[in-house]
């Protein structure tokens, strides 16, 4: 067994998956996949963002075993509104998520009374899987995000010595991956309201120029009234003109495009990829390649043929064969993006405006009755104590850091951020 840690924004969870490597498969008739498993060992490539990873022991709670003291280095914060922030802003409320990196936590600005989910990184649990890189992707990101509804809106980035805080939107209607395991499969006029939906969001992020590259059920939540938005930016790439191409390889395994498993340069159809396989799985039940066998399952995204079921729809499937195009040339979205997903005949009653504005109601409503209804989070996260430690500001209790003019070298410089004060948790 291997652990595959998805992410809750930005924190990770167990999700286990049977990996049975010496099972015939076409894998030996394969050079690709070969190559590729020889890949999804981080102790073969250390610097390969993959969602495979080892075990990890609670980094917070080794650092207290062990010792560390805090990084006491300054860092610089980067232009904004001269406005101190400090965890003690914050009353901290539930453990709402975990990772390796840290936790998320339900919180209460004290003075304005808005709920909050506060994302708490441990710098040196970044550092040492040399993280930083994607922390501050996700931070540049967010910033852009505040101003769509379907992308979790950042309202506050801050630091102390040894700690990074992103102050989110509280989200709480639950995982698409929770209510997927709870109902197996959507029916055709759900999935294509969350599909939909998906698609404006990865519709927006290509016209800044940025790639998502990890859509899948664990990074999409419902909010309070059933509407999607997609959390976790930390693989995100920036600086994507047009058909312009990279070719890190990164993502989740069972939604990994063909060209990505290749190794060859990649671009802003591999998001419509996922869309295809988070669609088919909404439809269906399962991931369209998905083995229990991991190397199966790469070779069934390289080689397999697409087998769609006529549950579904005929512009269901046809839109399932455009978008799980293996050459991605010729895949759905390859020449006008978005543009091409909106005009497709699945889509043909989604009134696009309408949907951005949230005029269309849910076909789903998670029913919660408050902030603090909490009945779509994992029980093991709910039930845990909130630390401490994420309510003080690190090293010297006086040595706050302001969000406003400290300039010095660092790892994560610009990190912080404070919106203009008209906007400030607004």
């Amino acid at each position: 067994m291997k652990n595959v840690f998805v992410k809750i924004l930005g924190t990770e969870k167990k999700r286990t998956s049977q990996n049975k490597l010496n099972s015939p498969t076409r894998l030996s008739q394969s050079p690709d996949v070969r190559l590729f498993l020889s890949l999804d060992n981080p102790r073969n490539v250390p610097t390969v963002s993959v969602d495979v990873v080892e075990p990890e022991r609670d980094e917070e709670d080794q650092d207290a075993m062990n010792g560390n003291k805090d990084d006491d280095n300054p860092v610089n914060l980067g232009p904004s509104e001269k406005t101190s922030v400090k965890p003690k802003d914050f009353e901290f409320l539930r453990v709402i998520g975990k990772g390796s990196f840290g936790k998320v936590l339900l919180a209460k600005h004290k003075a304005e009374g808005k709920i909050y989910a506060v994302k708490v990184l441990q710098k040196q649990a970044i550092m040492r899987r040399n993280e930083a890189k994607h922390i501050m992707a996700e931070r540049n990101v967010l910033l852009k995000n505040v101003k769509h509804p379907f992308l979790v809106g950042l309202h506050y980035s801050f630091q102390t010595p040894d700690k990074l805080y992103f102050v989110l939107d509280y989200v709480n209607g639950g995982e698409l991956f929770f209510h997927l395991q709870r109902e197996r499969y959507f029916a055709e006029h759900r999935a294509k309201f969350y599909a939909a939906e998906m698609a404006s969001a990865l519709g927006y992020l290509h016209s800044l120029n940025i790639i998502y590259r990890d859509l899948k059920p664990e990074n999409i939540l419902l909010d309070c009234t059933g509407h999607i938005v997609l959390t976790d930016f930390g693989l995100c790439k920036e600086g994507i003109v047009g058909q312009g191409t990279t070719s890190t390889f990164c993502g989740t395994p069972e939604y990994l495009a063909p060209e990505v498993l290749r190794k060859k340069p990649y671009d802003k159809t591999v998001d419509w990829w996922c869309l295809g396989a988070v669609l088919y799985e909404m439809l269906y039940g399962l991931p369209p390649f998905y083995s229990r066998d991991t190397a199966e399952m790469y070779d069934n995204i390289l080689f397999k043929p697409l087998r769609l079921r006529t549950n579904v729809s005929a512009a269901g499937r046809t839109i399932l064969e455009g978008l799980l195009q293996k050459e991605k040339e010729n895949r759905l979205g390859a020449k006008k993006d978005f543009l091409e997903i909106q005009n497709n005949e699945f889509f043909s009653d989604i009134d696009w405006q309408d949907l951005y504005d949230k005029k269309i109601t849910p076909p789903y409503n998670p029913n919660v009755s408050g902030h603090l209804d909490l009945k779509h989070f994992d029980p093991e996260f709910v039930r845990e104590p909130v630390p401490a430690s994420v309510g003080r500001s690190g090293g010297q209790s006086s040595k706050l850091v302001s969000a406003s003019v400290m300039e010095a070298d660092g790892v994560f410089e610009g990190f912080s951020y404070a919106p203009p004060s008209e906007d400030a948790f607004g």
